[in-house]
Parts: structure tokens; C-alpha cells; sequence
């Protein structure tokens, strides 16, 4: 359990990652350096803009409003009689209830509530002056080890972070667990912490964000058909945690071998002497097209539309060149974790894990980039080295990559082992067992229709219309076709392939395919178009989003369809 002087660490700065790493030689503290002279494009980010966010955790996960939902309308009557405070009444009220002494309930010192970190002893919390019992409610959470961190602590400090948790469900949940008051010498506060979001950097106003802290933000889906490699200002932005300030010259790449010991570090400058490798490639968020499969049933995730993704050049390092030369030979069974420079107040990093067996492949292309369409990769996207594994689903392209390590365990992040997993539509979040589905990696073929969009006018000309989009498929498939309808599948367009990937042999097309339609279109109609991709392996994507629906909303590949007025 981490002790109280450890979650203090929550108190950290927008993330200045210099030297060596404390534990995993990531140290979080205050920036004392122009951001401008430490990455290609590290503006401060300017003013507050209202989050978007559809849900949060109770220390920053995305599931949290859909728990509380379902925890209120479980609960006994009797539950809320008893523990719901007179004052929650409106919305104003119940953000400061936390700060608020309740004179009927009992004081408590933090020894006291260090005392309840587990399920047997009870899990106790503090924030401001309350402090809460959330026994019950943790087993019911799916990010429950993430909640555990907190466990017999202060959350003050995570929050500060997840500034999502400012809605007043959420509040409205917490106080219900209130069961007495902090001593006042003991209350961990937060206003002498600076803004760990104070270092973000400047989008291009064409994103549109889902959430502002982090940022989670998609291009319109016009923009991606425009050009075939994607311009990095409007490339999908997916970040889990702070973006971190990096100082170029004092950046570090730690390399770890557990069954023989090995360790290297390796400066930026070293990476570069390396022979120099580029990969076209097309990255996809998870969760693209989630916002389609929502309207099937609800979901808890980011409400994505079909443009969480794009295309790009990498260049940079082989990692199986590395590893080679460190000894590691392939073994079908182990893995290689790859953490990020990206922490929370635990200087937890976001993390994650491949096969060894892509790493090692020479035609997996899996390399450790340092730059994008040919210039070193802005900070949203991983400055200054990201991996890049083609073919493979987003969450393992692990940005600011700080360490890596050869181990027969797959890890054991959050992001691996309790997200960016597929389950049956009949999964619910109370019979869902994660340990039962393997992680996410190649993605399932897809495509999506970028223009029109959905509920547009279109101008009818020679008695058609034109449709573009793009397709792809993950593990290096070739898209082969992509067939259209507006008659609700009794005929079908075969649409042209306009940018495909050149001189690429099987296995390893890892860009993806746009794509052009002419459809039979006469003013007046209202049509509803239809799109399917079929990849060289002839995988086709499935027809709704009904038979593929997951509590997740991942891998949401179903037909694309938009409605349209012809003019």
C-alpha cells in the first residue's frame, strides 16, 4: 500500500522529465525551463475550456458515471437515507460539501484513516475535510486497482489531476459515502500545486475535442480524404495523462532484459547513429467509431466519431536491431513492455506490451520513432521517440517512450490487462471478466465514409454523387475492394482505390487505402449509403454494429453508413 509521503507525490508539476528516472527515472516537478527551447512545438497552453468528458473515475479513469448511475439506482433505500447529507440539494451545494464540516459526524486523523486500506479493514478516503467509506462501492468499479491506490489516503492530490471529477455526479456519489470530518492539521491541500495541465500544448482549432484534460481530439472526417499521409497538426490527438515537457539533451531510453539482466540507456543522440528506418503506417485509437456503436446501446468510453485516425511516415531506430544487439533471441511466448514518460501523481506511467515476436520480426517493422512526415514528432505525439507498431491497434504505439523491457509476463498496466479488450455483446460490467480476453493488438479490417457526412445536402451532378473514405485492415493486410450500396444492399458500387500503399509485399501494408465512389443519385432522393472493405485474407466487416456491440466500444468496424439529401 503506498504510503502517505508517496501519494504526496501527487503534488507534481506540469512533467519535466530530465536525467535519470526516480524508480523508473521519470521525476515529476515543476517546470523551470522555457518550454519553447525543450520541444518543436510546446506552447502553454492558453485558458480553461469546458471538459467534454462523458465520464471519470474516482481517481481519473472513464468509467465512473455510468457506476454511479447504476450504483444509485441499486442501492438501498435505506443506504441513501442514511448516509446522503441534508445539504446535496443543488449543484452549488454539493461542491463544497467537501469542504464543509459536518457536525454530526465523528473527526478522524489520518492515522485513523491509513488504518482502512484494504476490504477487510475497510477503504477509507479523505478529500478536503470529508472523509468517506467506499467499502462497497470499490468491488462494483472496473477500474477498482486504480481506486485501491488511494485507499487509507487522500485523494486531493489525483484529482488535482483528473479534473474531471468536478460534476456534480460524481460529487453527489462521494458525499453520499461521507462518514466524518478530517482534523484540520491533517487536510492535504492542493492550492500551493501548480497546474500539471499548465504545460499542454496548442491544438489546431480544426480538432474537435472529446475531452480538454486530457486531451482526446479527431479532425472532421473531410480532412483525412484530403491527403494520404495525414498532416501531424491534424492528426488525432489520444493522450491518457499529461503531456510531459522532455529536455532533449538530457532524454533517456532505458532498455531491460529480465532473464539475462541486461540494461542499456540510451541517450537521444545514440538512437540516431542507428541506421535510420521508415515506416508509412496508419494509426487507429481502440475506440475508433465508438460514437456509431453508442447508439446501439449505451457505452462508457469516449464518444469517438470515424476520425481517430490517420496516416503518417515514421522514421527512426529497428527495435529488433536493439534487441539483437543486446542478445535477445525470439521466443514466441514473451513480450516487450513499453512505458511512457506519461505519469500520474504515483509517477505510474502509462504502459502497455507487445509480442516479442513482432518486436523481433524484421518485416513487423516495429520501430522507435523520432520523427513524423519528416520532422521530429510534435509533442502531442511523442516527443521525442514513439513507438510505432504497424498494423497494430493505437494504445500499444506508446508515446514519450522512456523505457523498455523483455520479460516473459505480459504487463500488468491497466491499459493491458483492464481496457483496449473485446467482449461478447451479452457482457455486461457485472458478469465482465477481464482476465478472459486477450489484449487488443492486430486490428479488424474497416472503413468509413468521410464525405458526405451524415444528414448533408448533396448536389446531384451527371445523375450521380461522389463518396470518399478511406479503408484499412490491421496486421499488415491489403485492403482488396471496398464495395458501396444505396438500395440497402441489392446492388453494389465497387469503389476506386485512389492512394494505396506502393511496392509493398504481402503482410506488410500498413498504410491505409482511400478510396472514391460514384453513386446513382437523382434530386430528391434520401438515401442512406452504405460502405464495406474486404482485406487480401477476403475478412470482411460486419454488417451492424448490434452483432459486434461490447461494453468497451472497441474494434467498431461495421458497416459505415451515412443519410444524405440529394439536391
Amino acid at each position: 500500500m503506498l504510503s502517505r509521503s508517496v501519494l504526496c507525490l501527487g503534488r507534481f508539476q506540469p512533467q519535466q522529465v530530465t536525467g535519470k528516472r526516480n524508480l523508473l527515472k521519470i521525476v515529476s516537478r515543476s517546470s523551470s525551463y522555457g518550454a519553447s527551447r525543450l520541444a518543436p512545438d510546446s506552447d502553454q497552453a492558453g485558458g480553461d475550456k469546458k471538459s467534454l468528458v462523458t465520464a471519470a473515475s474516482i481517481i481519473g479513469g472513464s468509467l465512473l458515471t455510468y457506476w454511479i448511475v447504476k450504483y444509485i439506482k441499486n442501492a438501498p433505500t435505506s443506504v441513501h437515507a442514511r448516509q446522503t447529507p441534508p445539504h446535496t440539494g443543488t449543484a452549488v451545494d454539493i461542491r463544497k460539501a467537501h469542504s464543509e464540516l459536518r457536525s454530526d459526524l465523528p473527526v478522524y486523523s489520518m492515522e485513523e484513516i491509513g488504518k482502512h486500506n484494504s476490504p477487510e479493514a475497510g477503504i477509507w478516503v479523505t478529500y478536503g475535510i470529508g472523509v468517506y467509506d467506499i467499502t462497497k462501492f470499490v468491488p462494483k468499479h472496473p477500474g477498482s486497482d486504480k481506486v485501491m491506490l488511494a485507499a487509507g489516503n487522500a485523494i486531493d492530490p489525483f484529482w488535482h489531476v483528473y479534473q474531471q471529477h468536478n460534476t456534480e455526479q460524481v460529487l453527489q456519489l462521494l458525499e453520499s459515502f461521507r462518514i466524518g470530518n478530517l482534523k484540520e492539521e491533517d487536510i492535504i491541500s492542493t492550492t500551493d500545486q501548480a497546474d500539471p495541465w499548465a504545460a499542454e500544448p496548442k491544438r489546431h482549432p480544426i480538432l474537435k475535442a472529446a475531452t480538454q484534460r486530457p486531451c482526446n481530439a479527431e479532425p472532421p472526417s473531410s480532412v483525412l480524404v484530403e491527403s494520404f499521409l495525414t498532416p501531424a497538426e491534424f492528426f488525432y490527438v489520444r493522450n491518457h495523462l499529461p503531456v510531459p515537457v522532455v529536455d532533449i539533451e538530457e532524454y533517456e531510453l532505458d532498455i531491460e532484459v529480465e532473464l539475462s539482466g541486461k540494461q542499456r540507456t540510451l541517450k537521444f543522440d545514440e538512437l540516431k547513429k542507428y541506421p535510420k528506418h521508415t515506416v508509412t503506417a496508419t494509426i487507429m485509437c481502440g475506440g475508433n467509431r465508438r460514437g456509431e456503436m453508442i447508439e446501439v446501446n449505451p457505452i462508457k468510453g469516449l464518444p469517438w466519431g470515424s476520425s481517430a485516425v490517420g496516416n503518417a511516415t515514421w522514421t527512426g531506430v529497428r527495435l529488433v536491431d536493439l534487441l539483437t544487439e543486446m542478445g535477445v533471441e525470439m521466443d514466441e511466448t514473451s513480450h516487450v513492455h513499453l512505458e511512457g514518460l506519461d505519469t500520474d501523481p504515483t509517477s505510474t506511467p502509462y504502459a502497455t506490451s507487445i509480442p516479442l515476436s513482432k518486436a523481433l520480426d524484421p518485416r513487423g517493422d516495429v520501430i522507435l520513432a523520432y520523427e513524423m512526415n519528416g520532422q521530429p514528432l510534435s509533442r502531442d505525439h511523442g516527443y521525442p521517440v514513439r513507438a510505432i507498431v504497424p498494423g497494430v491497434v493505437g494504445a500499444r504505439n506508446v508515446k514519450w517512450l522512456g523505457r523498455i523491457v523483455i520479460s516473459k509476463e505480459e504487463s500488468d498496466s491497466h491499459w493491458q490487462q483492464k481496457d483496449y479488450k473485446s467482449f461478447s455483446p451479452s457482457t455486461d460490467w457485472d458478469t465482465v471478466d477481464f482476465g478472459t480476453a486477450p489484449a487488443i493488438q492486430n486490428m479488424p479490417v474497416t472503413s468509413a465514409i468521410c464525405t458526405p457526412a451524415n444528414g448533408e445536402q448533396v448536389q446531384s451532378k451527371d445523375g450521380y454523387i461522389t463518396v470518399k473514405g478511406y479503408a484499412w485492415s490491421g496486421g499488415g493486410q491489403q485492403i482488396i475492394r471496398v464495395d458501396l450500396t444505396s438500395d440497402g444492399g441489392n446492388s453494389w458500387v465497387v469503389a476506386e482505390l485512389d492512394q494505396v500503399e506502393q511496392n509493398t509485399s504481402r503482410g506488410r501494408h500498413w498504410s491505409w487505402s482511400l478510396w472514391t465512389a460514384k453513386i446513382p443519385a437523382k434530386p430528391g432522393q434520401k438515401l442512406e449509403i452504405w460502405a464495406k472493405a474486404v482485406d487480401d485474407n477476403y475478412n470482411v466487416q460486419p454488417e451492424t454494429f448490434k452483432n459486434i456491440w461490447n461494453l468497451r466500444g472497441v474494434v467498431s468496424n461495421a458497416y459505415s453508413r451515412v443519410k444524405i439529401d440529394v439536391k
